[in-house]
């Protein structure tokens, strides 16, 4: 989700043709109805900087980050004002590493996402450029937005990450006191304490966290790449953290509580299959327990109700490897990314951040 995105392939796990086209078999008789009349809107355009992560807050504030998967990165973390400026967020100071320099304990090195959470701002930072090594260790910013000023940092433990490993995104979990993170590149999740700072892997190289296979196809041509644990939704109301590795077709779910208070055996023995569903990245929840994901193959945006259907929301070119979601007054915000259209200098490229009314019922 580089070097240039072939530096995906130090990922790489192989898988047989068959298994691939069974799982296709299985996405493509799931039900799936387009239930939206409604349009893409623009929110803002970024001429040469790939935007991935996207967060709005309560209040409507509205941030983007830019992973250093290359050189050129102007800034981590933007935030697009109401007259759609883009100011770095805190402040360019934070944002003016650059590849080669030393690492600073207040500088974003390798953001890959933006979380807003009762009016405070997680800036995840994977601390591994050029989807290279970990530099130092991944950690997690957390801002006040009512003064912009960092309030704590979270810096991952050594067992609970790799040299090589990606953390990829989060969901915080109030009721638990945990922050739960996925890893892209070595397959696992990490839960961290918001008290103590601790932070532990947990379904490391599992089946359920690992991808099912090493590439996607975009009009019949393979996107050789292998990206393992990714996306992360969490139902509060059902107390269930779901997750799905982005080269796979499968969702996943995990207890919460297990999650927070389980051994490494019971958080294995509680995994359950959820549904086969199309190859997403991001994910997210509305307050109705709707789970909206990507369907990146065939340039669409899907959703999965509570009764387990499977839905249609938008399709067609205004889809781009729609990224990540947030959720603010009843509009689905989504980057578009292109990942799979990237195969060298991206200058002359544009990248979206948009939005789409989601239905009332």
């Amino acid at each position: 989700m580089k070097k240039t995105f072939n530096l995906l392939a130090l990922f790489i796990v192989f898988v047989s043709c068959k298994e691939a086209v069974n799982n296709k078999i299985d996405i493509e008789t799931t039900k799936q109805t387009k239930s939206s009349t409604n349009e893409v809107q623009q929110v803002a355009e970024f001429k040469g900087q790939q935007v991935t992560g996207v967060t709005v807050s309560t209040t409507g504030r509205i941030f983007v980050n830019f992973p250093r998967w290359r050189k050129g990165v102007e800034y981590s973390v933007v935030e697009i004002t109401s007259d759609n400026q883009k100011v770095a967020y805190p402040n360019e100071e934070w944002n003016s590493w650059e590849i080669g320099s030393a690492v600073e304990d207040q500088k974003f090195v390798g953001v890959q996402s933006v979380v807003s959470f009762e009016n405070k701002l997680y800036v995840l930072d994977t601390r591994n450029p050029l989807f290279g090594t970990v530099l130092d260790a991944p950690r997690l910013f957390v801002f006040n937005l009512s003064d912009n000023k960092l309030e704590k940092t979270y810096t991952l433990k050594k067992n609970s990450y790799y040299p090589n490993s990606y953390i990829n995104d989060l969901r915080v979990d109030k009721k638990n006191n945990k922050i739960y993170c996925t890893d892209s590149g070595r397959a696992g999740l990490i839960v961290l304490d918001i008290t103590s700072g601790k932070s532990v892997r947990v379904l490391d190289n599992h089946f359920s966290t690992k991808a099912e296979q090493s590439y996607l196809t975009f009009d019949n041509k393979k996107w050789v790449n292998t990206i393992n644990s990714d996306g992360i939704a969490l139902d509060t109301k059902n107390d269930l953290l779901y997750y799905h590795a982005l080269t796979s077709y499968s969702l996943y779910s995990v207890p919460t509580k297990v999650l927070a208070k389980g051994t490494t055996k019971e958080v294995e023995q509680s995994v359950k299959f959820v549904a086969k569903t199309a190859a997403p990245d991001g994910m997210i929840l509305d307050k109705n327990g709707t789970l909206y994901f990507a369907d990146l193959e065939n340039s669409k945006i899907m959703y999965r109700k509570q009764d387990g259907s499977i839905h249609v929301l938008i399709e067609g070119a205004t889809i781009r490897w729609a990224d990540t979601f947030s959720i603010y007054n009843n509009y689905l915000y989504f980057t578009n990314s292109r990942i799979n259209e990237v195969t060298g200098d991206i200058s002359n490229m544009n990248f979206t951040l948009n939005k789409i009314a989601l239905d009332t019922n």
